[in-house]
């Protein structure tokens, strides 16, 4: 499943990057639950759950059979 989710990203994000972000893969669950980090002019974006839900969510639930929603990686700390 990780390689279908992976691919199906890399069709995506070329629309993402045309704003000036980036979405990278992080992680999916025994639950079908896909972890994605939000990159760039994404990460602090006023439509980031809007992209998050209404397009990677549902791209990823139409086109990866066992995915079952799609949340943010948790922020890393930044030590400066």
């Amino acid at each position: 499943m990780k390689d279908e989710i992976i691919r199906t990203l890399e069709k995506i994000r070329p629309y993402i990057q045309r704003d000036g972000g980036d979405v990278e893969f992080v992680s999916v669950d025994e639950h079908g639950v896909v972890t994605v980090r939000m990159l760039g002019a994404c990460s602090d974006c006023l439509s980031l759950d809007d992209t998050l839900t209404d397009g990677i969510e549902a791209i990823l639930l139409d086109e990866v059979e066992g995915v079952t929603a799609v949340k943010l990686a948790e922020p890393e700390n930044i030590l400066f």
